[in-house]
């Protein structure tokens, strides 16, 4: 882990609707995330994770505190504005992928390029460039009804690193995959933040991905009540990936 937060809530609270139907989702949380760490957000459902999430998305905009990205202040900003922070700095990953189905794997992982102008030659040798960073080269021309669920979301991680975002975003990605597929995944998103010194957020209610994690953060009724931390020295799993194994026994 090195260099300073990419991504910071400050003192963060969030109310939800109006009137006696008003709810307070956050209470004051405070999380930063920084490059090279995977962090898992774990918590019940209606513990604030989603929630907290859209916000360090620049998707929905706190009650009070601060949101910043790399090190700029959100406060206040138009939508056009967040918008382009969006594109900038944030890659996002859903449980249910998706991915458009009349579009091609290539396709798929071009339209985050597309959004951002990017197109033309050098615009393809990116998206393919991504694709064949987790696995998935020999299925380039393949549509999302082709591909297995842990597919589909590789899939998915590719498009979500095609425009090299400061951070990922991810949304209970193992959630809708078995246990080989959510591994894979949980071991990709790992390397993605070594390798190429990114922060990486889990949502997740699934215990299988503890072993990925650097730091596990735990929220409750809008709290962060404790996290935890990979003991020094203790690496995430080594999965093989699911690619190579298929030909292998092919």
């Amino acid at each position: 882990m090195t260099g300073e937060a990419v991504l910071e809530a400050i003192d963060v609270v969030k109310e939800l609707g109006s009137g006696a139907g008003k709810i307070t989702a956050l209470k004051g949380v405070s999380l930063a995330l920084m490059p090279g760490e995977l962090t898992l957000l774990m918590g019940p459902s209606g513990s604030g994770k989603t929630t907290l999430l859209s916000i360090l998305g620049c998707i929905m905009t706190p009650t009070s505190g601060m949101i910043r990205v790399t090190g700029h202040d959100t406060e206040g900003l138009p939508a056009e504005k967040l918008a382009a922070i969006r594109r900038e700095h944030i890659g996002f990953i859903f449980q249910s992928y998706n991915l458009f189905p009349t579009l091609s794997a290539l396709e798929n992982v071009r339209i985050a390029l597309d959004v951002r102008g990017d197109k033309g030659f050098k615009a393809a040798a990116r998206a393919e460039e991504c694709l064949r960073e987790v696995g998935l080269g020999h299925r380039l021309k393949n549509h999302p009804a082709n591909l297995s669920g842990g597919e589909q979301q590789r899939v998915a991680v590719a498009r979500a690193i095609a425009t090299s975002p400061s951070v990922i975003l991810a949304d209970e990605p193992t959630a809708a995959l078995d246990t080989e597929n959510g591994q894979q995944v949980m071991a990709l998103l790992s390397r993605i933040a070594k390798e190429q010194n990114r922060s990486v957020l889990v949502v997740t209610h699934d215990p299988r991905t503890l072993p990925f994690a650097d730091r596990t953060v735990y929220i409750e009724d809008g709290q962060i009540v404790r996290e935890t931390r990979r003991p020094e020295g203790l690496d995430a799993p080594e999965i093989t990936d699911l690619s190579k194994r298929r030909k292998a026994h092919g």
